[in-house]
């Protein structure tokens, strides 16, 4: 089976959870595995929430992209803004550290490369921005919605 979707949503905290719920019904509907929704759905929160926090480059009226493609045994997922994109200084995804304890933000990009699989953070080409995309193998539930309709 093959789904994608994509979404323009504006950067507002509004949003996530919109994007979050489209996801979570997209892998019911398929018959995927609670378990791996939940990881999914929670890192697609976290990359959204980068995409209203950062995502602007100071115009709270900007967009961001969500798009989501199951196909076959993976799921893959892409969070692109319009933002400034990364600095030069930026570490590469493998290098990421977790934030400190008493620290009130810096988690997102650590829990988003711990729930996938493997996982890709870079500027888009062109225009300018960041995209995070992150992809997991899917395993299924013994009975999915999509086949008993």
């Amino acid at each position: 089976m093959s789904i994608w979707w994509s979404l323009h949503l504006r950067r507002e905290a509004a949003s996530v959870p919109l994007a979050r719920r489209l996801l979570i019904g997209t892998m019911e509907t398929a018959g995927v595995d609670p378990d791996i929704s939940y990881d999914l759905s929670v890192a697609l929160s976290e990359a959204c929430a980068n995409a209203v926090e950062h995502g602007g480059a100071g115009r709270t009226s900007e967009a961001y992209r969500v798009t989501a493609y199951l196909d076959g045994e993976k799921c893959r997922i892409e969070v692109a803004d319009s933002g400034p994109g990364l600095g030069p200084g930026f570490a590469r995804t493998q290098d990421l550290r977790p934030a400190r304890p008493d620290a009130e933000h810096g988690r997102g990009l650590c829990l988003i490369r711990e729930l996938a699989d493997h996982v890709h953070i870079g500027n888009k080409p062109g225009r300018g921005g960041t995209v995070v995309s992150f992809d997991k193998i899917l395993k299924w539930k013994k009975d999915p919605s999509l086949l008993s309709a």
